[in-house]
């Protein structure tokens, strides 16, 4: 599933006449270069749900026949739905019999799909993979140090503690090593079907990672690292000239399946 409904603030003023999937890198849309990058790791099924400007996203679909895979549009042009009510609103669309991955269509990255793909299977009892890195930011997501379970997040400006960690350290913001390590989310990450149901009871619009912090002292959630992995947010004005030459840098070859 490729999140493209969101308004695209951060690249205004181009998302005033176009959303933020067709913002042109290198001469092609975003969605245009994440969509090859699936393609090229053998997916066939992909989702993509629409809100800002959502016609010129189906147009641009439709028009290039969905680039030769079978794209289907979750509609949610009556009303935003953030992350967590966007994919919830998705799962009829999805086959449960495998897990879904979900990325921002803004991210650019050099993730090795079928690597995720092959960790999360042999894990066996992971319920959702979140693609993380060591890398400055302030909103942090804490694990685990050593099974890299999901266990809570903070604002490392503020201090502020989300999740079974805040109860764990009872009011105290400093977080030792020992206890969990801060990793910051990639906007990519491969979730079970089996975690759906847990939404129904969820408001019609709320964020996939509040829902995360919610469940994971339940539930399997971790992080999963890449070596020698290279990310970068191509959703804002300063750095659109930075992503043309991260993707030539960055090709999207086939990957090994």
């Amino acid at each position: 599933m490729l999140l493209a409904a969101g308004l695209g603030t951060r690249l205004k003023p181009l998302t005033d006449t176009m959303p933020k999937a067709l913002v042109p890198v290198a001469g092609q849309p975003l969605l245009y270069h994440v969509i090859q990058r699936l393609k090229a790791a053998g997916f066939q099924r992909v989702v993509v749900n629409v809100h800002h400007f959502g016609q010129q996203i189906i147009d641009y679909i439709a028009a290039n026949n969905g680039f030769g895979l079978e794209v289907l549009v979750s509609d949610e042009r009556g009303q935003l739905l953030d992350t967590g009510g966007g994919i919830r609103k998705a799962a009829p669309l999805f086959d449960p019999s495998f897990p879904v991955f979900i990325h921002n269509v803004d991210i650019l990255s050099n993730l090795d799909i079928s690597a995720l793909y092959n960790a999360f299977r042999q894990a066996g009892d992971v319920e959702a993979a979140l693609v993380v890195s060591l890398r400055h930011t302030p909103r942090q997501l804490q694990f685990n140090p050593v099974t890299r379970r999901l266990m809570g997040w903070q604002n490392t400006q503020t201090g502020e503690l989300r999740g079974p960690l805040a109860e764990q350290l009872q009011g105290t913001t400093v977080v030792p090593p020992d206890i969990a390590v801060p990793l910051a989310f990639a906007g990519i990450h491969l979730v079970s079907p089996k975690l759906f149901p847990l939404m129904t009871t969820w408001p019609d619009k709320f964020s996939i990672i509040t829902f995360y912090l919610d469940i994971c002292g339940s539930h399997n959630l971790v992080g999963y690292e890449q070596p020698d992995f290279h990310f970068m947010d191509a959703g804002k004005l300063d750095t659109l000239a930075e992503a043309e030459a991260f993707l030539a840098a960055n090709p999207y070859a086939p990957l090994t399946r």
